[in-house]
């Protein structure tokens, strides 16, 4: 049985974005959803949390997030941000004073290194990033999907969001091909045979027999069996009916 029709039911609770169920029920929801959905599709709930009217901005529940986390999670935050906007954008932000202009020079932020960066350093930080690439939304989203535990963090409503963009996605079901991202064949137009760039037998002139450069036998002269030089079976058969005479 798949993710979905094991928790559809949970999940249809939260469809409506309304009557949702008290605090203690959404943490305990939201684990539930969090062990049975996979990464990719949390990933979604928590985009729609970050991006609803319902929760604190974006850059705002990122500090949040932040100040929660181990070094080790603040770090992959800091890269993540930094794969969204590029080390640089993302340096001149954190590094205004306070040693860390060359935070970003080596091969992404290290655990040390994002222990010395306050929470509100990152919330001005991610709040850069979303004016530069929209899209880190959803790349922090596939981050702290992996990080359920930080999530319950942020309180019952934005749970409670994010449930709700679950639960729209559930009610939408897969994409159909022609929205599919990842495109299909069956979206794609064929080409006729005659514009096939790589030909088509049927587009191919046959050349006759006589232009055939493989020669055919209808063309080749046949000799009377008198003069074949692998003889005739009806030569053989009358010289030997001579000689018995």
């Amino acid at each position: 049985m798949g993710w979905l029709q094991q928790l559809g039911g949970l999940l249809q609770q939260y469809a409506g974005g309304g009557g949702n169920p008290a605090a203690p029920s959404v943490q305990q929801h939201f684990d539930q959803v969090a062990q049975g959905a996979p990464p990719d599709i949390l990933a979604q709930g928590l985009a729609t949390a970050f991006r609803s009217d319902q929760t604190p901005p974006f850059a705002q529940m990122v500090g949040q997030l932040f100040a929660q986390s181990d070094d080790h999670q603040r770090a992959g935050l800091l890269n993540t941000l930094a794969g969204a906007v590029g080390p640089a954008v993302l340096g001149q932000v954190l590094g205004g004073g306070g040693g860390l202009g060359g935070l970003f020079g080596g091969g992404g932020v290290t655990p040390q290194q994002a222990a010395q960066i306050s929470p509100e350093a990152v919330q001005q930080a991610a709040a850069q990033a979303e004016t530069h690439n929209p899209s880190v939304v959803d790349m922090v989203s596939g981050f702290y999907s992996q990080h359920p535990g930080l999530v319950k963090t942020l309180g019952a409503g934005a749970l409670a969001a994010a449930m709700g963009g679950l639960a729209r996605h559930a009610q939408r079901g897969p994409l159909p091909a022609s929205q599919d991202p990842y495109g299909d064949p069956a979206d794609q137009q064929v080409l006729p045979a005659s514009q096939d760039p790589y030909g088509d037998p049927a587009d191919q002139q046959v050349a006759p027999a006589s232009q055939d450069p493989y020669g055919d036998p209808a063309d080749q002269q046949v000799f009377p069996a008198s003069q074949d030089p692998y003889g005739d079976p009806a030569d053989a058969e009358e010289g030997a009916g001579t000689r018995a005479r």
